[in-house]
């Protein structure tokens, strides 16, 4: 069930993978796009590409897409399932997602928040940028790895129990046949 869903979803929203295995812009990579893992639905390459989509999530860069292609090409994990997944993080969830991460940053460092002296004006957001970068990275880096953890052993549970509950079915189906 699951499988089909996202072979639809696939279908529907990606190209062919022969269009962008032979697109001259993409042709620096060679033959590595024509690895099967990238373009099958297998646990996993589909959990793999969930570890490796989530985590460039976190990377606050415009580049995340490359990040989640380069990580998935190496990873050998599904490619268009680990460029999607970078969207988690899109313009309308960004900021709520970022600022979640800098207070976990903030946290984990054991810092304060210096938001008591901040001024909302484009010369105190400078001047307060020196304060932020760090719990905010450090805290980008937690979330990506936790997100990462997580997304992977949860496709992998789902895919298992997917695979049991159909397992269950048949054994059913098979008992009342007797």
């Amino acid at each position: 069930m699951a499988k089909e869903f996202i072979q639809k979803m696939l279908d529907r929203f990606v190209p062919n993978p022969d269009v962008i295995k032979h697109h001259k812009s993409l042709q620096f990579l060679g033959d590595k796009l024509h690895d099967p893992n990238l373009w099958h639905l297998s646990r996993r390459s589909i959990s793999m590409a969930f570890a490796v989509g989530l985590f460039c999530a976190w990377i606050p860069t415009p580049t995340q897409m490359a990040f989640a292609a380069m990580g998935a090409i190496y990873f050998r994990a599904n490619l268009p399932i680990s460029v999607a997944l970078v969207w988690v993080t899109n313009p309308i969830t960004m900021p709520p997602l970022f600022y979640f991460a800098y207070r976990v940053g903030l946290s984990f460092m054991n810092l304060e928040s210096p938001s008591d002296n901040f001024k909302f004006s484009l010369e105190g957001m400078w001047s307060g940028l020196g304060d932020v970068w760090q719990p905010f990275l450090v805290g980008c880096l937690i979330m990506g790895i936790t997100c990462s953890v997580a997304g992977y052993h949860g496709i992998r549970y789902f895919w298992a129990y997917e695979i049991q509950k159909k397992w269950n079915a048949r054994k059913a189906k098979r008992n009342l046949k007797v």
